[in-house]
């Protein structure tokens, strides 16, 4: 599968999010990735579908959204109304992931979920005939700019064997602590879909930056 590069706009200059966003799209931005917190599940608040319908005006680019809140059903609709073309709920917020992810392919857009560094990765076999993507977190959640837990590297790989043996066409999307300097190794450990925050929108150049990013995870 192509390698894709999502630059996630919570590390964005809000201020100027457009002129961000157009940079990141003219290094060759393949997705963007909203981060959802609602302040419960993860000690943070960032924002709501608001910004997902903001993004529609600014990009083409499809958008996919981390739901780090404790009660993901009641927004779903909301996010994908708003534009979302991708889902990541948390296996570790829903009594009944199932359904939660049933919802969100219900409502026309596809679906992935969450892993937190120390869920098991065969957590995914419940809900494999639903999803497209399983979204392996590198940090624990709810914070930005978080360093890279090593022994995520090893998780990528082993649930790439297990996805290969179930389903090979899920993708495995890492973030928290993506850089240029270490995305080349996640791509080989198996992952291909790539979050970055602040190693993109923090870059002296965020064009450059993007571009030397899939560079490197090629």
């Amino acid at each position: 599968m192509k390698p894709l590069l999502t630059p996630s706009i919570l590390a964005a200059d809000f201020a100027n999010l457009e002129r961000d966003i157009n940079a990141a799209e003219r290094g060759g931005a393949d997705y963007f990735h909203l981060d959802i917190m609602d302040g419960h599940f993860v000690p943070n608040i960032s924002f709501g579908p608001w910004v997902a319908k903001l993004m529609r005006k600014i990009t083409d680019r499809p958008l996919d959204a981390h739901l780090m809140i404790t009660n993901p059903r009641e927004y779903i609709p909301e996010f994908i109304e708003a534009g979302v073309e991708l889902i990541y709920p948390h296996i570790e917020a829903s009594y009944d992931i199932y359904r939660t992810v049933q919802m969100i392919t219900d409502h026309g857009a596809r679906a992935g979920i969450t892993l937190n560094p120390a869920t098991p990765i065969s957590s995914v076999e419940g809900v494999i005939d639903l999803i497209d993507a399983v979204l392996v977190m590198s940090v624990c959640p709810g914070f930005g700019g978080q360093k890279f837990i090593p022994s995520s590297m090893d998780r990528i790989t082993k649930l790439r064997e297990l996805l290969d043996s179930l389903k090979p066409s899920i993708r495995i999307a890492v973030d928290g602590g993506v850089t240029l300097e270490n995305i080349g190794n996640l791509r080989k450990a198996g992952a291909d879909f790539f979050i970055a925050g602040s190693a993109v929108f923090e870059a002296p150049d965020i064009e450059e930056r993007v571009r030397a990013m899939k560079k490197a995870m090629k």
